[in-house]
């Protein structure tokens, strides 16, 4: 099939295939800025291998027959921040108080290089000071024994190994207490809870082997230039095959249209490229429902055309009868259901989503990747349900080459739920944790990452342990949180680089040095390796080949195991200080926890390619309430009900981020594939918008919230830039402008920040306000 105009269409904002020539100036420039010496350089050619290290940013799946450069630009700026020579010894923190410090800009934190020494806030010099380990233990294990457990939450921020994720989980509930929010609250808990009602398991059931026998696949608001490149490999080799690609995002993103393959001379020496996309469908932002109704529809009418015309069906009646429930209340909905209003909620047209919806019906198996474009919006679970709906009709589901493919963000988020960090005390195995450990885990639901943050303005949180992450500069509400944040009785930071959650500090703050995952990690019983699990729910082993940044910073294992053990002392039946000192122990303990994904776990976690968790779905066992896949009939199909309806002057801001980022880690302050330069601080905005709203390229506008709960959010100085956005739509980064997200704005039944639709006004232009 040739490619559509549709799909073929460049970005204006950047006229170049991803990858190529770009892509290896921006890692040798990244190697550079960071003055890793040439032979720390030479790490990346173990990194994502089957004998080194799983990268430290996406949670793409590892192949089990790498290229030889099996990382991407991406990967490789992160493994260049963490091999950074700079280093923020104490004599730097003897030079700067922390209100100074607060002055600077998130990547001039990071920047400033590796934490090198354990670190506590002293009020009386406005200082961190250095302290000794077991200084620093002794009393955060003291202030954690005069809490109520449940006004402490351990946050976890999804790069930690499963290996301190089942520690630090274990020692939360001997501490008693399920409040283990986590960033999969901040980003696919929509999946976590839409998938698990849909099929029973709230991960995805690909494998990198269905990629290599799909007929189609769908991309929903995932932007996979920047948030997991390494996946244009294989979707290169699938349209090499002919497999059409069709994507519904509102921007049109560089990587999700055309794809130069910078380990192929040809590609790299002529202008050859692969066109990704075969259709790209800028629906509206929050019009994802919408579109995925056009398109069952679309599937519905023809099969029941097919039906009176005596013609082969189109939908599987057989999955349909014998492995679902609830298709002809569906089907009852999709037929009833308008084409006027699914145009105006998508923004697309009939058309489109017929033309999309022909080549579904064509394909025997199809695949739907799907990111945070989908997940994060106030119906961001019924946005996975509808997606699961389009793939029932077909049978997409539990055969090779389909399926839902939710592409997780940090490198072991979806892990460390495999083992255990949940809020949710059903989906945590507490008679097992009980019956091992001989303790009695707390029953009752902790607190997820909102809850926490609305406990916190209540004054009910007496401190925050923090597992890596910048909490406080990726929450919601901002404005409104970081005096509550200060508040707190304690602070606790897990972390390799200073940032803002370590500044904006509780009344007690640590900060405690840890290991990258790049860097060798060396205990009394030797070298020790870590694992984690990927997108696709294989499970990788991990072995650092870099020299550590300092001989005084710890691995992650043993700062949770010296936290628990000075904390926990004599009621705890766990021997923290073997399991600090043998990985190992740890791997055996998950795999008597959980024996149907990690039995023989030490023997299996160096499998090239990775060995799979268990998940029934893939089976087409399905694990719901009704023991069959489940179809869902929406109540309705607008994604945002804070959305005026009737005011010409709203506009739906979507949060974004660039490729020189990773989650709030800013790697630097351009977006090479937007076309942005000289600063982040920018509106994206249709010319169309522009000219009814009366701004002009680079006006600086503040943005305003539109809310009633007596609190107004504000960012101001975003400068405007005219971009291929659908009208009535608008984009800035994340996390500049997360002031403007309340907290109460999340999805429904999963509590995610809705952060790809925020109901806002333009009320000041060049500093003069709006009537």
């Amino acid at each position: 099939m040739a490619e559509s105009d549709n799909g073929a269409r460049k970005s204006a904002a950047y006229p170049y295939s991803s990858g190529g020539w770009g892509s290896l100036k921006a890692v040798a420039s990244a190697l550079v800025q960071e003055k890793v010496p040439l032979k720390d350089a030479t790490v990346l050619l173990k990194q994502n291998k089957p004998d080194g290290f799983a990268c430290v940013s996406c949670s793409w799946a590892k192949p089990a027959d790498p290229h030889m450069f099996e990382f991407c630009e991406s990967g490789a700026k992160a493994t260049a921040w963490d091999l950074t020579a700079k280093r923020m010894t104490p004599q730097f923190f003897e030079l700067h108080t922390v209100t100074q410090l607060e002055a600077w800009h998130d990547h001039d934190l990071e920047e400033a290089g590796r934490l090198t020494a354990p670190l506590r806030y002293d009020a009386a010099s406005d200082k961190y000071v250095c302290v000794s380990w077991e200084e620093a233990f002794e009393d955060i294990g003291r202030e954690l024994r005069g809490f109520d457990p449940k006004s402490v939450v351990f946050y976890a921020s999804g790069r930690a190994s499963l290996e301190t994720s089942y520690m630090f989980q274990l020692f939360a509930r001997m501490y008693g207490t399920n409040n283990l929010p986590d960033s999969s609250n901040m980003c696919h808990e929509s999946t976590s809870v839409g998938l698990k009602e849909a099929i029973g398991v709230g991960v995805g059931t690909i494998t990198l082997d269905d990629f290599e026998k799909t007929d189609l696949m769908f991309f929903f608001g995932q932007n996979v230039g920047t948030n997991s490149p390494r996946m244009l490999h294989q979707l290169q080799d699938a349209r090499k095959r002919g497999v059409p690609i069709i994507t519904f995002n509102p921007l049109r993103e560089p990587g999700l249209l055309q794809f130069s393959n910078p380990q192929s001379p040809v590609e790299m020496m002529t202008p050859a490229h692969t066109v990704i996309s075969t259709q790209y469908h800028q629906v509206k932002t929050g019009g994802d429902s919408a579109a995925l109704l056009g398109m069952c529809k679309a599937v519905v009418h023809a099969d029941d055309r097919a039906k009176e015309s005596g013609q082969p069906r189109i939908l599987d009646l057989e999955f349909i009868e014998q492995q679902t429930v609830g298709f002809e209340a569906f089907a009852d909905y999709v037929r009833a259901a308008s084409w006027d209003e699914i145009e105006r909620l998508s923004g697309l047209s009939r058309a489109d989503l017929e033309a999309a919806a022909d080549e579904y019906m064509r394909a025997n198996a199809a695949i739907a990747h799907y990111g945070m474009g989908i997940t994060q919006h106030r119906e961001g679970v019924q946005n996975v349900r509808m997606l699961c709906n389009l793939l029932f009709l077909r049978g997409n589901i539990g055969k090779p080459g389909a399926g839902p493919s939710p592409v997780r963000g940090h490198s072991n988020v979806q892990g460390q739920r495999t083992v255990g960090i949940t809020e949710k005390p059903e989906l945590a195995p507490l008679d097992k944790l009980a019956s091992q450990f001989h303790f009695e885990p707390p029953r009752e639901k902790g607190m997820n990452t909102v809850e926490a943050f609305q406990a916190m303005l209540e004054g009910k949180v007496n401190a925050v342990i923090n597992l890596g992450g910048n909490l406080v500069r990726s929450v919601p509400d901002r404005g409104r949180i970081e005096p509550a944040w200060r508040d707190l009785k304690l602070t606790v930071n897990v972390a390799t680089k200073l940032n803002r959650s370590h500044l904006v500090h509780g009344k007690k703050s640590y900060i405690l040095p840890c290991l990258s995952r790049i860097e060798i990690d060396t205990q009394e019983s030797g070298a020790q390796a870590v694992s984690m699990e990927d997108s696709t729910g294989c499970i990788h082993g991990s072995r650092g080949v870099a020299e550590p940044a300092s001989p005084d910073a710890r691995s992650e294992p043993y700062i949770v195991a010296q936290m628990a053990k000075y904390t926990l002392g004599d009621r705890s039946t766990v021997d923290w200080d073997r399991w600090r000192n043998d990985y190992a122990l740890v791997r055996d303990e998950i795999a008597k926890t959980y024996p149907e994904t990690f039995h023989d776990f030490n023997e299996r976690m160096w499998t090239p390619g990775g060995f799979p968790r268990d998940l029934p779905a893939r089976e087409r066992k399905w694990k719901t309430k009704s023991g069959k896949a489940e179809f869902f009939v929406p109540e309705s199909i607008v994604e945002d009900p804070d959305m005026p309806e009737r005011d010409p002057q709203a506009l739906r801001l979507m949060t974004l981020r660039s490729d020189s980022q990773f989650n709030t880690t800013i790697y630097g302050l351009d977006d090479r594939f937007r076309g942005i330069s000289g600063g982040r601080m920018v509106l994206l905005m249709s010319e169309a918008d522009m000219q009814s709203h009366g701004v002009k390229k680079d006006d600086r506008v503040t943005v305003q919230t539109i809310a009633d709960d007596g609190f107004e959010r504000r960012v101001a100085g975003l400068r405007i830039q005219p971009y291929d956005i659908p009208v009535g739509c608008i984009a800035g980064y994340y996390p500049e402008c997360n002031p403007l997200l309340p907290l109460w704005h999340h999805a429904k039944d999963s509590k995610v920040p809705a952060a790809k639709s925020i109901p806002v006004h333009i009320v000041e232009v060049n500093g003069t306000p709006r009537a």
